[in-house]
């Protein structure tokens, strides 16, 4: 299996436990908050779908790209929060036959581009193996968003590596998106799966180190938890100043979420 279909793979099974969480609602429980501030379980699902159908413009429709991102120019702060207010407003049934079909399209897209393809973005360009994972990160990230307010448990699963391997990769940009100078001092990751393998990234001899579950780097990363209630330890003032600013996905930085307490 081609790193791509792997990829894919993980996102068709990630996507699809979110459907089975939201599938059987009723109407007035797609209306239920989740911890991102104004949005429902509707405007996760909406912004998925949302964000799906850029991407498919991105690798298959120039005009229609350009036309999105003219519209991120205009309204930077904005956009994102208009269109999942719009996909929110129409019956569930329809919406989620909308994220249901943007699915399958994305991933039928990502297949068919020819080998070596680079993708536009609102940030840099990627590779269909990339986006895929990107667009995994966010299905992982908003699951969760829905999950924690259907009061309903997500087991961690090992295809988390995805989000970790962007979380790892985006350490520089997170530090450049607050206005901060990236360390150039290398920090070694060894974050553990749910299954027991343990990841590794970076120089192992590296002085600095971060270390803990692959899940709650993960949520870190995706600014779904406080730092101070996952099980990650840092060496290192460099490391330590990473998990301060972790930021996985591109946008604004984000407040994260309080402690629990």
């Amino acid at each position: 299996m081609s790193r791509l279909e792997e990829v894919l793979a993980d996102l068709a099974a990630e996507g699809d436990r979110l459907d089975g969480l939201v599938a059987d609602l009723a109407e007035p429980a797609w209306r239920t908050p989740t911890p991102a501030a104004g949005w429902t379980v509707a405007h996760q699902v909406a912004h998925l779908a949302w964000t799906d159908e850029c991407a498919i413009a991105a690798a298959t429709d120039k005009e229609a790209w350009d036309d999105r991102v003219l519209e991120a120019i205009v309204d930077p702060d904005g956009f994102v929060d208009r269109e999942a207010e719009a996909g929110a407003s129409v019956p569930p049934a329809d919406l989620l036959a909308r994220w249901r079909g943007s699915r399958q399209t994305l991933a039928a897209t990502l297949r068919g581009l020819p080998e070596g393809t680079r993708i536009p973005w609102y940030g840099p360009p990627m590779s269909a193996t990339s986006m895929a994972t990107a667009r995994f990160m966010e299905t992982w990230a908003h699951a969760r968003d829905v999950a924690d307010a259907l009061d309903v448990p997500l087991p961690p699963e090992d295809r988390v590596r995805h989000v970790v391997h962007i979380g790892v990769r985006t350490r520089d940009y997170s530090f450049r998106n607050r206005g901060l100078e990236p360390p150039a001092e290398e920090v070694h990751v060894r974050p553990a799966l749910p299954g027991g393998e343990v990841l590794a990234y970076g120089d192992p001899s590296a002085a600095q180190s971060v270390t803990g579950s692959a899940q709650d780097f993960a949520l870190l990363v995706t600014q779904r938890v406080h730092r101070d209630d996952t099980d990650l330890a840092a060496v290192g003032a460099d490391a330590d100043a990473w998990l301060d600013v972790a930021q996985a996905f591109a946008g604004p930085t984000g407040d994260g979420r309080p402690p629990r307490g």
